[in-house]
């Protein structure tokens, strides 16, 4: 647009020299020679590559840095792209011709009035000390297990704007929102893309729950880092995580475990074999229970099977952890067993080893490294200080 802006502003005082001009419209010249330059000023001719941030694990985006400070974020999987351009400085007059003919959202720092509805991230954003960006939330208020969160909305900082499938148009709207930052849930209800799309604002998809690797979900942390200009704060946070994996990596046992939830429908929902939580598990120095469960081609983390065949294949596992961050939990056994009858003649049941994640643990997506090292201590019988399991007497 400012590259438009430019070339018209030339014609027309092309234009008045052809024309002759009075000296008013000398002033009005000046004037917009002055325009012309402070253009060339705020905004470069064109994007120049100077080279990639650097991950570990991630899969699922990539970061692009460009002369003059502009960072091109990239979701891999569905190939959005967004550039950010630095506080004070105009959209580039051109792109690169590897970027040109794709589709991009443009950001402008400092990134501001967000709609946060991947829950998954606000733990991200209050680590970077971010949440002055995000003005609107997917959850309520009681919603939120990050306190951070619950006293922005409590002061009115952060206002509740819907869920993904039902957001407040009028709202995100009226006060200005730039960005809508969605979890997979989104493609359920492709109808809101295209309303917010109408209205302007510019949908990012969040997938760092389909990393195959743990440590990849938590490199989304530096995605976030790139997009509020807060790379080394990011790396630190990472680095601090990477480090509690490291810590628990070298011891291994025979041990097996199975990762659950029981549905409202009386299914189980497990992970597939090739997700982040089976890794966690591997790490921890287990071995999850399903080997070879699930398309790992598919866009999906959990499976929703029949109890008689999580029956067959978990009976014998020596751990069971139950996942609480979606009903809100269970806590002591009688309240499982209300949930599924069949655990009873569980191997893990049997001899006490049934332990279950806190409710929190889905929003803290820094917790990885923590949960892990839970993991570990569990098998290694050393529960003393757990921060995301416990046990179910």
């Amino acid at each position: 647009m400012k590259g438009r802006t430019k070339i018209g502003i030339l014609l027309f005082i092309g234009l008045l020299g052809l024309c002759g001009c009075s000296d008013s419209s000398v002033k009005s010249v000046e004037t917009m020679t002055q325009q012309v330059a402070e253009l060339d000023n705020n905004a470069d001719s064109e994007l120049i590559y100077e080279g990639s941030m650097e991950l570990r694990y991630a899969e699922n985006f990539t970061v692009d840095y460009y002369e003059g400070g502009y960072t091109l974020l990239t979701t891999t999987m569905d190939d959005m792209r967004f550039l950010v351009v630095p506080e004070g400085k105009e959209e580039p007059l051109s792109l690169t011709d590897e970027i040109e003919d794709k589709e991009i959202t443009v950001l402008h720092r400092p990134i501001q009035k967000l709609y946060l509805v991947a829950s998954s991230a606000m733990d991200m954003f209050s680590a970077l000390d971010g949440l002055d960006s995000i003005t609107f939330s997917g959850q309520k208020e009681e919603g939120w297990y990050i306190q951070e969160a619950r006293e922005a909305m409590a002061r009115g900082d952060i206002l509740y704007a819907g869920k993904y499938n039902k957001p407040d148009y009028e709202l995100i709207v009226s006060e200005g929102c730039t960005l809508a930052i969605e979890n997979m849930m989104i493609s359920h209800s492709p109808e809101v893309i295209e309303k917010l799309d109408d209205f302007g604002i510019p949908v990012m998809i969040e997938y760092s729950s389909y990393e195959p690797h743990p440590l990849g979900r938590v490199e989304w942390i530096k995605f976030y880092g790139a997009l509020l200009g807060k790379e080394e704060e990011a790396e630190q946070i990472f680095a601090e995580q990477e480090a509690v994996f490291e810590r628990v990596a070298a011891d291994t046992t025979d041990w097996t475990v199975a990762f659950f939830f029981v549905t409202a429908n009386g299914l189980i929902q497990v992970r597939q074999s090739s997700d982040y939580i089976p890794k966690m598990i591997e790490l921890a120095g287990g071995n999850y229970i399903f080997e070879d469960l699930g398309d790992p081609e598919t866009r999906r983390s959990t499976i929703n099977i029949q109890v008689e065949e999580f029956y067959a294949g978990a009976k014998d596992a020596d751990f069971l952890i139950y996942n609480s961050s979606i009903d809100g939990g269970v806590s002591c056994m009688e309240e499982l067993l209300d949930k599924c009858e069949a655990l009873v003649d569980f191997k893990a049941v049997k001899q006490g080893n049934v332990w279950c994640t806190t409710n929190d643990m889905y929003q803290q997506s820094l917790s990885i490294g923590y949960l892990t090292e839970d993991i570990h201590a569990m098998l290694q019988g050393e529960t003393d200080g757990m921060h995301y399991l416990f046990h179910l007497e």
